[in-house]
C-alpha cells in the first residue's frame, strides 16, 4: 500500500482528499491499464509507482491551474487513456466529461475503464477534434477543455478552442520546456478566440517532476472556418 498512501499524500498538498472508494477505483483504473497495456499499447509507462505519479497525479494537478468545484462540463481532447479525464472524473464525481479519441481501440478501453468504475456521466467519442468541433452539440458548449497529448500548442489550440464556450478555459499540460513554444503560438490562439491568462509552473508533490499548465480563456467565438479539415492543423500549423 506504500504507493497509494504517497499519492494520497501528494493529493493532499494539491488540496485534494480522496475517499475510501476513491481510493479503490484508482487501484481498479490503474489494473485494468495494466491488463490492457499487455495487448495494445496505451501507454509506455508500466511501474504502478510511474503510473500514479506520471499519470494519475498529473492528471488531477489540474488544481493548481484553476478551481475543478466550480466546472461542470469538460472535454478531453485526445484521452487516449484516459488522462487526464478518467482520474479528474475519479477525484471530482459532479463533473460531466466527454472523451474524446480518434483511435477505436483506445475508446474501446475507455468505454471499459467507465463499465468497470460504474462511472456516470461519462461519454467516450471515436472522432476527429476536426469534425466533432463542427457539430453543433459539441461547438462552443464546454467550460473547459483539457489536454495532455502532445503536440504543438498551436495544433492543440485549434484542435481545442472551437469546444470551449465564451468565459470558459482550455488548459494544456506541458513541459516547462515549452516557453518558446508558448510564444510563438499566441498568435494562432488570438486568432482563434483564446487569450493566455495564466502559466502555472510547479513540481509535482513529492516529485523532481516539473510542469506547466497554461490556461487559455476563450474570449469570444471560434471563426467557423476553424477547425481546418482533419489532418490540416498538423500538417500546417497556424
Amino acid at each position: 500500500m506504500r504507493v497509494e498512501k504517497k499519492f494520497k499524500n501528494q493529493l493532499k498538498e494539491m488540496g485534494i482528499e480522496l475517499t475510501k472508494k476513491q481510493e479503490q477505483m484508482f487501484g481498479d483504473y490503474s489494473q485494468l491499464l495494466s491488463y490492457w497495456n499487455d495487448f495494445m499499447n496505451l501507454t509506455g509507462i508500466t511501474d504502478k509507482e510511474e503510473v500514479y505519479e506520471k499519470h494519475f497525479l498529473d492528471s488531477l494537478s489540474l488544481a493548481k491551474a484553476l478551481n475543478v468545484r466550480e466546472v461542470q462540463k469538460v472535454l478531453d481532447v485526445g484521452a487516449g487513456a484516459g488522462f487526464p479525464g478518467i482520474p479528474l472524473k475519479i477525484a471530482f464525481p459532479h463533473l460531466q466529461i466527454v472523451l474524446l479519441d480518434s483511435l477505436r481501440k483506445r475508446v474501446d478501453f475507455l468505454e471499459e475503464v467507465v463499465k468497470e468504475l460504474e462511472l456516470e456521466s461519462v461519454s467516450c467519442v471515436h472522432a476527429r477534434a476536426e469534425d466533432l468541433a463542427r457539430e453543433e452539440e459539441y461547438r462552443q458548449r464546454f467550460d473547459l477543455v483539457v489536454s495532455r497529448a502532445v503536440a504543438d500548442l498551436a495544433v492543440l489550440s485549434e484542435y481545442a478552442l472551437p469546444f470551449v464556450e465564451i468565459g470558459g478555459s482550455f488548459v494544456a499540460y506541458k513541459s516547462i520546456s515549452a516557453s518558446e513554444e508558448v510564444k510563438k503560438s499566441s498568435e494562432a490562439i488570438e486568432l482563434l478566440g483564446g487569450q493566455i491568462k495564466e502559466k502555472a509552473i510547479f513540481e509535482l508533490p513529492g516529485t523532481k517532476i516539473s510542469r506547466m499548465l497554461l490556461r487559455i480563456e476563450k474570449v469570444s467565438n471560434t471563426p467557423l472556418e476553424y477547425p481546418r479539415r482533419a489532418g490540416k492543423p498538423l500538417k500546417k500549423p497556424l
